[in-house]
C-alpha cells in the first residue's frame, strides 16, 4: 500500500507509524526487540555458563572472561554509536518524505562501520594484554582472559555489521526481521559452545571462536536484507562513502548511548580495581555476574523504548506532536511497569538469576548476597532509560548525552571511591555505590523530561516543524 500527502509519496510501513493504534505498534515493535535482546544476551551468558563448569579451572576462567567483558562492551559501543545515532535520524527523514536522505544516512552508517571496525582490530590484536591488566586481571586470571579476547577481536568486524545495521531495520518497523539478525547467531553460538568447549576441549578459546562465527552470520543476514529488495531503506554503493554532514549528526546523536555502553568498561574498571583491593577474585567474579544480568536488565528495558522510537520519530519528523505525545505516554508506562517487574526477579530470588552463570557455592553465596543492594535502586531505572531514548528519538543531543553521563560519570565513580572509607566492609561500600547513584540520576532525569518536554513539542520549537 502506497499513500501521497504533500506531495511526497509513503511506503506502507510508515502508514503504520502515522495512523496505527500506539500502545498496539509499540508492543508490536518491541516484543521482537525485547526477544531479540533476550537472545543477544546469550551470547555472553551462554559462554559465562558453559565456562563456569569446566573442570578445574572453570571458576578462575569465569573470572578472566568476566575481566575481558567491559572491552567487548566497548567494541559493541561503537555498534551502537554509529547505529543508534543514525537510525533515529533516518526515522525523522522518513516522517518528512525525504527517502533518498535516509538512505544517505545508513550508506555513511556502514562505511564509518567499517573504518571503525578497523581500526579497533589492530588496536586489540596489539593491546590486549596491557588493557586486560588495566581491567583487572590477575596472573591467575590473565591467560585465560588474553585467550578469549584475542580470539574475540578477530571478529571485531561481524560484530560492529550486525549491531550496527540492525537498528536500520528496526528503524523500518521490520521488528521481527530485526529480531532474526540475533536469533540466527545466538542459535548457533548456543550449538557451537558445548561443542567446541567440550567435545574438542578448547575451553576458552572454543567459547570465543564459537561467538565470533555467530556474529559472521548474523551479520551476513544483515547485509543480505538491507540490499535485498525486501527492504525499503536500501544500502547502495553510490551511497557507501564518507558523508560529513551526516557523519557529524550520526556521531552527535549517537553519542548518548555510546556514552552508556562504553562507560560499561570505565564502570568495570573501577569496580573491579577497587574490589580487587578490597575483596579478591571472588569478589570480581561476583561483578562479572551481576553486570551480565545489569546487562540484560538494560537491554530489555531498553527494547520497550526502543520500540517507540521509529514512531516518536517519524511522527516528530512529520508534525504530529499529539501523536509523539501519546506515544511517550505509553512508552513511559511500559518501561516503568517492566524495569519493576525485573527489579523484583534480582531482589526477591536472586539465586536463580546466579545459578545460570555458576554452582560453585562460595561464589554462589557472595553473589546472591551483594545483588540484594547492587540492584536496589534500579526499581525506578525503568524510567531513566524510558526518557532519554525519548530524547534520542526527537534528535535532543545535548540533553541525552548529559543523561548519559550523569549516573556514571557524575555520580557512580566518585561514589565507588568514596564511600569505602565510612563502611565497615569497604568492599561492600563500593557495591552500594551503585543503588544511591540510580535513584540520583533518575530523580534527576525526571525532573529534567518534566522541563523539558513541552517545549520540545511546541509546534515553533522543532526543526522539523513544516
Amino acid at each position: 500500500m502506497w499513500i501521497q500527502r504533500g506531495g511526497c509519496i509513503f511506503i506502507n510501513v510508515n502508514v503504520r507509524f502515522a495512523n496505527e493504534s500506539v500502545p498496539k505498534l509499540i508492543l508490536s515493535l518491541a516484543t521482537p526487540a525485547i526477544v531479540a535482546q533476550l537472545i543477544n544476551a546469550l551470547y555472553n551468558v551462554v559462554d559465562r555458563m558453559f565456562i563456569g563448569r569446566m573442570p578445574d579451572t572453570g571458576t578462575l576462567a569465569l573470572t578472566g572472561v568476566g575481566v575481558a567483558f567491559p572491552i567487548i562492551m566497548a567494541i559493541s559501543a561503537f555498534a551502537v554509536l554509529l547505529g543508534y545515532g543514525g537510525a533515529p535520524l533516518a526515522s525523522i527523514r522518513m516522517g518528512e518524505g525525504s527517502q533518498e536522505k535516509a538512505e544517505e544516512l545508513l550508506g555513511s552508517c556502514f562505511f564509518m562501520l567499517l573504518m571503525v571496525s578497523a581500526v579497533l582490530t589492530a588496536i586489540l590484536l596489539i593491546y590486549k594484554t596491557k588493557l586486560l591488566t588495566i581491567f583487572g586481571a590477575s596472573p591467575d586470571t590473565l591467560p585465560f582472559a588474553d585467550t578469549y579476547l584475542g580470539i574475540y577481536s578477530l571478529g571485531t568486524f561481524s560484530v560492529l555489521i550486525s549491531l550496527g545495521l540492525n537498528p536500520f531495520i528496526a528503524a523500518q518497523g521490520y521488528a521481527k526481521t530485526a529480531m532474526m539478525t540475533v536469533c540466527v547467531g545466538a542459535a548457533v553460538n548456543t550449538i557451537l559452545d558445548p561443542i567446541f568447549i567440550f567435545g574438542m576441549d578448547m575451553g576458552v578459546a572454543g567459547a570465543a571462536l564459537a561467538t565470533i562465527i555467530s556474529q559472521i552470520i548474523s551479520a551476513g543476514w544483515v547485509l543480505w536484507f538491507l540490499t535485498s529488495k525486501h527492504t525499503h531503506l536500501r544500502l547502495r554503493l553510490k551511497h557507501i562513502r564518507m558523508n560529513a554532514k551526516a557523519a557529524v549528526s550520526v556521531l552527535a546523536l549517537g553519542l548518548s548511548p555510546f556514552i552508556m555502553q562504553s562507560t560499561e568498561s570505565l564502570i568495570q574498571i573501577v569496580f573491579n580495581t577497587s574490589l580487587a583491593r578490597y575483596g579478591g577474585d571472588l569478589y570480581i567474579g561476583a561483578m562479572g555476574i551481576m553486570s551480565s544480568l545489569m546487562q540484560i536488565f538494560t537491554l530489555l528495558l531498553q527494547s520497550f523504548a526502543q520500540g517507540a522510537q521509529p514512531i516518536i520519530g517519524y511522527n516528530y519528523g512529520s508534525g504530529d506532536y499529539a501523536r509523539v505525545q501519546a506515544t511517550i505516554k505509553y512508552c513511559t508506562l511500559f518501561c516503568a511497569i517492566f524495569g519493576i517487574a525485573m527489579w523484583s526477579i534480582v531482589v526477591f530470588a536472586p539465586r536463580l538469576p546466579v545459578m545460570i552463570f555458576t554452582n560453585q557455592p562460595e561464589l554462589v553465596a557472595l553473589t546472591m548476597k551483594l545483588m540484594r543492594i547492587f540492584f536496589l535502586g534500579t526499581c525506578i531505572y525503568g524510567l531513566q532509560l524510558a526518557f532519554q531514548q525519548v530524547f534520542i528519538a526527537l534528535g535532543q543531543t545535548k540533553v541525552s548525552i548529559f543523561i548519559a553521563i550523569l549516573r556514571k560519570i557524575i555520580l557512580l565513580i566518585p561514589l565507588v571511591y568514596l564511600l569505602p572509607a565510612f563502611m565497615d566492609s569497604q568492599a561492600v561500600g563500593v557495591i552500594i555505590a551503585e543503588p544511591i547513584a540510580d535513584f540520583c540520576a533518575a530523580t534527576t532525569c525526571c525532573i529534567l523530561f518534566g522541563l523539558k518536554i513541552k517545549q520540545l513539542l511546541r509546534k515553533e520549537a522543532s526543526p522539523f516543524a513544516k
